[in-house]
């Protein structure tokens, strides 16, 4: 059952897919910044990412999969490109200059990579849990299981990937410990404020539509 109707769809997809842009270009430069917390090493880009499973999963729920694979399927490409240009552009919090983007970075094109693979096998899989798990009468457990099993496949994913045997001495040995915390940390975001967040978001959004209420659904 889906929610929103065919024009009301299309143009929310739209929005979606540009959404899922900007978070993923912001999370790739976040990801460039470490951080201790709580005396471990983790990224800003831990506090940046959850917003897209938040919107995945509301999408899921209010349309169903199919639209929701196609945001994912039209987000990649262009993600990877323009993650690529600004990472180049912004390396280390820094403004590089245009030129720049003349050098070939093989580190940013591991970011970049690594965004690209994470990102589409993780929201695959949160799509997949979630499509399996919304129907249960407690609402909490769709958005919570996807997130919990999406994150850790993106996370660990994405710092394999960009950060093994990487030319950044400090991330080629510390991806494992980051990874982890940076896991922890989504997690603890998520299921924190994300989880109920959905929870707020999907009845305004079926009120607003003038339907039933989402959470009895």
């Amino acid at each position: 059952m889906t929610f929103v109707s065919p024009a009301v769809q299309r143009g929310t997809l739209v929005g979606l897919i540009g959404f899922h842009i900007l978070i993923i270009i912001a999370s790739n430069y976040l990801v460039q910044l470490p951080m201790t917390l709580f005396g471990w090493q983790t990224t800003w880009g831990a506090f940046s990412f959850p917003f897209i499973f938040l919107a995945t999963d509301l999408t899921v729920r209010l349309m169903g999969k199919g639209p929701a694979r196609q945001v994912i399927a039209r987000v990649m490409v262009p993600a990877l490109v323009v993650s690529y240009v600004v990472s180049v552009l912004f390396q280390e919090a820094e403004f590089r200059g245009f030129g720049a983007l003349l050098e070939f970075n093989l580190f940013v094109l591991r970011i970049s990579l690594a965004s690209f693979f994470a990102y589409v096998l993780g929201q695959f899989l949160d799509i997949q849990v979630f499509d399996r798990l919304r129907r249960l009468p407690a609402w909490w457990i769709a958005p919570t299981a996807s997130m919990v099993l999406g994150s850790l496949l993106d996370t660990f994913t994405f710092f394999s990937i960009a950060f093994w045997h990487s030319d950044n001495p400090f991330m080629a040995e510390h991806w494992v410990e980051i990874a982890t915390v940076d896991y922890g940390v989504k997690l603890s975001v998520s299921l924190i404020f994300f989880v109920p967040l959905y929870g707020m978001l999907l009845n305004a959004i079926v009120r607003a539509l003038g339907r039933r209420p989402a959470l009895s659904h």
